[in-house]
Formats: C-alpha cells, structure tokens, sequence
C-alpha cells in the first residue's frame, strides 16, 4: 500500500514524522528548562529571605515588606514540633512535626520540599525548612505565577508545535516536489522517445547532484542503445541483401529447370547450379546464426588444450587442393608443442575463415605461423598479395564490410567478423599488422606456449 502513495508524498510523511519528534523534543526541553529555571527561581528566592530571617525566632519580624509582597510566609517551629510563631499568625502548620524533627536531628542542611495549602493546582506552595538554633525556621512561597507561567508555555507550544508542524510539512513537500521536478521532466522527455525520435535525449539539470549524474547516465544509455538499434537494422538489412541474391539465382535456376524441353544434361547443371546456391545459403544462415549467438554472448564454448601446430597442418591440407589449382600453396610455421587453452571446433572455423580470406583475395604463398606477445599467443595468415585497401582495412572485421574483388566473387562479408566474435568470446582480440607485401590478418588468445 505505502508503495502506491507518491515519492514526494512519501518523502514529506517521514520529514513531517521526523519534525513531529522534534518538536516534541524541542518543546519538553524548553518546557522542563523554563520550570526548572521557574523553581530555582523560587528556591533562591526563599534561601535568601531565610538568610536574613534567621535570629528573629522569637523577637522581630520574619519577613521584610519585599518578602510579603510577593506572598512569602514565615513559621518558627519548636524542639517540640508545635509552631513558635508564625508570619502572618493565622498560619496553619506548613510541615507535620516528623518532618521538622528529621530538619531538627539531622542539623546538616535545609529541606526543600513543596506542599498544597488548599484545593486545586494552583493553591501549591515551595517550602524551605533550615535549622535556627534550637528552633527550625520554615519559608513558603506560592507556586501560583509559576505554575501559571507554565501553563501558559505549554498552551504556547500546543498551539505553535502544530503550526510549526504544519509548516515545516508544507516545506518538506513543496522541497520534495522540487526536488523531483527534474525527474518528472526527464519522466515526460523519456515517454516520447522511441525508435523513430534518433537523437533524443533527456534533459539535464544544470545543478551538480545525484539527478544530473542520473540524466548523463540514462543519456548514455539512450546512446548505447540507439547504436545497438542502428547496428540491429543495418545488419537485418545487410543479412536481408545477402540472402536475396542467392534465392533469386536459385528461383531463377529452378525455373529454367522447368522449362520444356529440356536435355538430361541441362536438367543435370540447373540443379547442381541450384545446389550450389543452397549451399552458399546454408552457409550464410551459419555465419548469421554463430554472429547472432556472439550478439548474445551465448556462443557456448568448450574450452579443452589444442595444439595450434596440429590445427594449423590439419586446415592447410583441407586447402591444398584448392591452393594447387591456383598454382599456391599453404605453409604452417608453428614450433612444436604450441598449445592454448580454446575451442577446437570455434578456432578451427576461425582459422579456416583467415585461411579462405587469404587464398580467395590476397596472392602467392599463404603462411600459418604464431608469435608470443606477452601472455597471449597470436595466429598470423598471411599472403603475398596487394594486402587490403586503407578504406576496407579500417573496418575490416565490421559485418558485411567487403571490398571491390569480394562483392564481384560474391563473399558475403562475414568471414573476419566470425573471427572476431571467436576471438572475443575466448577473451581475445584481432588486427591486422602492417606487412611489407600482403596482408597479415592476425587473432589473439589468451594461453602460453609451450615448446
């Protein structure tokens, strides 16, 4: 339930509870000062007056003019308990005889105490009882302004605590409200943004605190999210172009079969031209399938030792035969025993993709080899042909990025970008170094060697 009630109201609920206990600790400190200052007041007062009434037990006046206007009364009590004397002498007894007897025998120090001559509140007297020789002389003085200072504080503080309350409610809300204004601003700004609004952002305060860093935050956000989106739609479309091309030459193969009449040979290399098609798109789908997963950090890896030496011979004799029809060959420079910690099948793929790029755009001699660079173990291709082109070389393992000789032998552009996502999802990276003839495209991974 509380959770449905607003922020703003939330917040001015706990600063009107923390203002209620405040001021209500505020108003007993003040209200238990005052009184406590009141009786000193009072108590000082009669220490005084007994000061100077003591001696007069039995001859002279107990109270001065001063001392009777302000409504001090006077008594002298015997060893007895009985009153000696009284100012005025209609006084009744002020203290019982057991409590003047105690002042008498102890002889060590004045009893203050406070006493009701009559009914209700304000019919209460503060008495002051002091050893006078053999006597004891008691003081009282009336209560009645006191307790009527006292009761006007605390009819003040119930009527201004309220108030004070009230107000101090009011500012907490209207503090919180604005508090949270650039927040229901960003709230409206952020409800309008969508896929068709690029560039929108959240408005950000120009005051240094919690909710600008939250602004720049979600502005980043916003900005990382609309790059996925640009990267999300240029990739279906890119994928979309791709898969076009092969099934329009497939329909078109298909439909030439189907033409009448038609020789057992015709028929034969209209579907192995179909064929071939089906392939190329079989493989498409792979690579945009094995991209998605890397998309999704879900390539799922089964990490095991392999021997680079073994998995470098093993795909060079897969591309013998080609490379011998192209009057080339694939060499493997890699020392002995040179191991790291991949997936066998995920390297192998990527590997193959560095080997094909090699032998179907660069010339001469492709070489396999590996090189130590700190705790990582690189795996160079490299060839001897014209290398890539400044403006393919800065966004070669982008999807889709293909040159002039790629697009007219209809590569697809995924090929170094699946060597990419290999890479990363083993923790690597890739590059391409600067090479004196030809292109030297390289994949990192962590491991060692060992030789």
């Amino acid at each position: 339930m509380l959770k449905r009630i607003p922020i703003r109201w939330r917040l001015a609920a706990a600063f009107a509870v923390s203002m209620a206990a405040l001021l209500l600790a505020l108003g007993a400190f003040v209200y238990l000062r005052v009184e406590d200052a009141l009786r000193s007041s009072v108590d000082q007062a009669l220490r005084a007056q007994s000061a100077e009434s003591i001696g007069h037990g039995e001859e002279g006046s107990l109270l001065d003019a001063d001392a009777r206007e302000s409504g001090t009364i006077a008594q002298v009590v015997g060893p007895d308990g009985k009153v000696a004397r009284s100012d005025p002498a209609t006084l009744p007894a002020l203290l019982d005889s057991s409590a003047v007897a105690a002042v008498a025998a102890a002889r060590r120090g004045p009893l203050l105490t406070t006493i009701s001559l009559g009914d209700g509140e304000l019919n209460r007297w503060r008495v002051l009882a002091v050893p006078d020789g053999e006597q004891v002389l008691v003081m009282a003085r009336p209560l009645r302004q006191t307790e009527e200072t006292l009761h006007r504080l605390f009819g003040g503080l119930l009527v201004a605590g309220p108030i004070g309350l009230l107000l101090a409610t009011l500012g907490g809300y209207l503090l919180a409200a604005a508090a949270l204004r650039p927040v229901e601003t960003m709230r409206r700004r952020a409800s309008a943004v969508s896929a068709t609004t690029p560039g929108a952002r959240l408005p950000v305060p120009p005051s240094r605190d919690e909710i600008r860093d939250l602004a720049e935050t979600l502005n980043e956000m916003l900005a990382r999210l609309e790059a996925a989106l640009e990267h999300e739609r240029r990739f279906v479309a890119d994928a979309s172009h791709e898969l076009r091309t092969p099934l329009a030459l497939l329909k078109a193969e298909l439909e030439l079969a189907l033409r009448w009449p038609r020789t057992a040979e015709e028929l034969r290399a209209a579907v192995g031209s179909a064929a071939e098609e089906t392939d190329r798109l079989v493989v498409l789908a792979e690579d945009l399938l094995l991209i998605a997963r890397s998309d999704q950090e879900a390539l799922g890896l089964r990490v095991e030792p392999v021997d680079l030496g073994a998995l470098a011979r093993s795909t060079a004799e897969r591309f013998a035969e080609r490379a011998s029809t192209d009057h080339r060959r694939v060499d493997v420079e890699i020392p002995p025993r040179t191991e790291v910690s991949a997936d066998r099948l995920r390297l192998e793929q990527a590997l193959r993709n560095l080997v094909d790029n090699a032998l179907g755009y660069g010339e001469g001699r492709v070489t396999i080899t590996t090189r130590d660079v700190g705790d990582a173990i690189e795996i160079h291709v490299l060839d001897e042909g014209e290398g890539f082109p400044p403006e393919v070389a800065a966004r070669a393992f982008e999807r889709f990025t293909r040159g002039d000789d790629a697009r007219t032998r209809g590569g697809s552009g995924l090929g170094l970008a699946i060597v990419e996502a290999v890479a990363q999802a083993h923790g690597g990276s890739v590059g391409i170094a600067p090479n004196g003839n030809g292109a030297d495209v390289w994949l990192s991974l962590p491991g060692h060697t060992i030789s």
